[in-house]
């Protein structure tokens, strides 16, 4: 019960509370890179793919928060509680990107995070390799993810550009990281349902 009750917490937190960054991304300085105003069709655009982004780090917590839960492990319990608390950095950053842009969040974040963390679990209880091994996976599909956005999101939009440089950064360390405490490689099978999976969830949350 004990350990349900935190699992609880961070669920509503991540779906219902206003996030709140540790850290602030590396901001656009130079003169050339400073905020423009966007026009309406790349405001329309980079809302779109942020909320793409917030979906993602939804994920993300529930991906880690189910980790957590599942490992009798202190120290896989503790490496996927850090990694929430970075992890939730971006979805700050993407929060607010979106209020910025006038832009909403996915309607559809309860679904997502339920999906996310179901999983989660299941590769929990399996052991920590494997646990291990479906973060690596989803870190390296998300950085290849954000790579893509970074060519898809407007020229002009500094500032969504320098979060999603910053936040594919963090998940390629994540990412390693995951391999470096023993995360298996997982069936071809399993990372093509993945990567199907995540282009559901991206293709859907791109207008809802």
């Amino acid at each position: 019960m004990n350990s349900l009750i935190p699992t609880v917490d961070a669920a509503l937190r991540t779906l219902f509370a206003q996030p709140r960054a540790s850290r602030a991304f590396t901001a656009p300085v130079t003169l050339d890179e400073q905020p423009k105003e966007l026009s309406a069709a790349d405001k329309n655009l980079a809302g779109a793919l942020m909320r793409v982004n917030h979906v993602g780090e939804i994920c993300a917590q529930a991906l880690y928060t189910a980790g957590a839960l599942a490992t009798s492990n202190a120290v896989t319990r503790e490496h996927f509680l850090a990694a929430a608390k970075e992890e939730a950095d971006h979805l700050a950053w993407t929060q607010t990107r979106l209020d910025e842009l006038g832009a909403r969040a996915s309607l559809l974040n309860p679904l997502w995070y339920a999906g996310a963390f179901g999983l989660g679990l299941i590769a929990g209880k399996l052991g920590d390799a494997v646990s291990y091994g479906f973060v690596f996976e989803t870190e390296a599909q998300v950085e290849a993810h954000l790579h893509s956005h970074l060519d898809l999101l407007p020229v002009g939009d500094h500032t969504s550009r320098a979060i999603v440089a910053e936040m594919k950064a963090d998940e390629a360390r994540h990412g390693q990281e995951a391999r470096d405490l023993g995360a298996i490689d997982l069936p071809p099978p399993v990372k093509a349902l993945m990567a199907a999976a995540a282009k559901v969830m991206t293709t859907v949350a791109h207008r809802i």
